[in-house]
């Protein structure tokens, strides 16, 4: 344990997240997507949801803010105007976390393509369908700089 990072964030993500660099990218992923057959790096958030793995991830990494889009989700049945109940809920733990970021909903190829690329998978137990997001990460600036 250690004070300050949520519990759910264990030795293996926090060195992944740590490692990541400004502009990598991560997939959080639901339990029926094929994470194994698809991940560079696989992490495995067995018996957690997505919602509260996605707030805990956004509670330490920072969103990039220099591309007008840093995060992503899946849609229902690879339709972007659709949304289920999972998309809201993720969309208000980003704008919790990441006030001024949009989620943008992408198409299931254009989806299924960039979890592909993904610098990591984290593979949660949510039941929940379509319910897969992508955080691109942002930097922490040095406290006596301003965002460019």
């Amino acid at each position: 344990m250690l004070i300050g990072i949520p519990a759910l964030l264990g030795p293996e993500l926090l060195a992944i997240l740590r490692g990541m660099g400004h502009g990598d990218e991560i997939a959080l992923v639901d339990g029926n997507y094929p994470a194994e057959e698809q991940a560079k790096r696989l992490i495995r958030a067995d018996g957690h949801p997505l919602v509260p793995v996605l707030d805990a991830i956004l509670s330490v990494l920072p969103v990039d803010d220099a591309v007008p889009e840093a995060l992503f989700r899946a849609s229902v049945k690879g339709d972007p105007t659709l949304a289920d109940p999972v998309h809201h809920e993720m969309e208000a733990v980003c704008a919790r976390r990441a006030p001024g970021h949009k989620v943008v909903a992408l198409a299931g190829p254009d989806f299924y393509a960039r979890v592909k690329a993904a610098h990591a998978i984290v593979a949660t137990s949510e039941p929940r369908l379509y319910a897969n997001i992508i955080i691109r990460k942002g930097v922490i600036y040095p406290p006596e700089t301003k965002k460019q």
